[in-house]
């Protein structure tokens, strides 16, 4: 049976949604089209490009976190080397190398462009920091000047997956009409980053779509993740990490609570951290057991009856009394 799926950000805690895909695809169901914001567009792109969940596992497994963590020696002089970076970059870290990557993995699937997927078979979510709003990619990217069938599908994981100040943000270059009225070099760019800052769990992606009742949306979001755990501010950076995980954790909990319990699978994280990347073997492939868990059991008691019924109660009566 086909779904349509839909993975939350959440960092390092990635790992757990390639779980939740492995036990969905054990059980028959095979994925339509797919959406995901920051480490839950890894997913959703390499699950377009045909990877399986175990394969992911494997992939993910090997990850090189900590190689992701990439900056020029310069920058590497304690406190101040990566205040000035932050400075002049706006992150602390590239985000090449994990463009990088994926790009890689995707190639050997034949996949560089959005071009190379079916139509719509693939969203990532983003934010438009310039500009103040939310882009959904690949049609989004448009407007910008840019042909969303040639945008590199890596391109837009590493927008969804720059948090603010830790990765760089992607620039795109405005266009100059004309060089007499230009603006200054330094304001002549939008800057994209991470689609968690706007919305960590698209549900809503696939809503307007006219097969969504055909065929069902399903979310995979993790939970879990604050654990009563408080965040130690030790420092300004310490501190940005703190804002930024508060936001993810709390962004879109409530909508989800209220709306969309039955089409939400939700994957305890075991207290993992986002930005956790010295996360041992061992933690991976508890995070993974504990994706596979989860959905193994949503999909014990799922039916499609069940899932009709609730979305006319709550999606689309909803959409109603919003829209008239």
């Amino acid at each position: 049976m086909e779904i349509n799926g839909v993975f939350e950000g959440g960092g390092v805690k990635g790992i757990a949604l390639a779980g939740g895909v492995s036990a969905a695809m054990k059980r028959g169901y095979t994925f339509h089209q797919v959406a995901g914001t920051s480490s839950g567009s890894i997913v959703a792109a390499l699950l377009a490009a045909g990877y399986t969940g175990d394969e992911m596992k494997d992939l993910i497994i090997r990850m090189p976190f900590k190689s992701f963590l990439k900056r020029s020696p310069i920058y590497n002089a304690k406190v101040i080397g990566p205040a000035v970076r932050l400075l002049i970059k706006k992150g602390m870290y590239s985000g090449e190398a994990l463009e990088q990557w994926i790009y890689g993995h995707l190639l050997a699937k034949g996949i560089r462009t959005f071009g190379d997927l079916r139509p719509n078979q693939l969203r990532i979510i983003a934010s438009d920091i310039t500009q103040g709003k939310l882009l959904v990619l690949p049609d989004d990217i448009a407007q910008y000047g840019i042909d969303p069938s040639r945008f590199s599908v890596a391109k837009a994981v590493r927008m969804s997956t720059s948090i603010p100040y830790f990765f760089d943000p992607v620039m795109i270059r405005q266009k100059i009409k004309s060089s007499a009225n230009a603006e200054p070099f330094a304001k002549q760019f939008y800057y994209i980053v991470d689609g968690g800052l706007l919305s960590n769990f698209p549900l809503w992606v696939f809503d307007r779509d006219a097969d969504t009742q055909r065929i069902p949306v399903i979310g995979f979001q993790l939970v879990g993740k604050s654990d009563q755990q408080m965040h130690r501010i030790h420092g300004p950076f310490s501190m940005l990490e703190a804002l930024f995980g508060t936001m993810l954790d709390a962004h879109d909990e409530r909508y989800i609570e209220q709306h969309n319990r039955f089409r939400t699978v939700k994957i305890p994280t075991l207290g993992v951290k986002n930005i956790q990347f010295d996360l041992s073997k061992d933690t991976s492939i508890d995070l993974f057991n504990s994706g596979y868990q989860a959905t193994d059991q949503y999909f014990h008691k799922w039916t499609m009856a069940t899932y009709e019924q609730n979305y006319e109660k709550y999606v689309l009566r909803r959409h109603k009394d919003q829209h008239g």
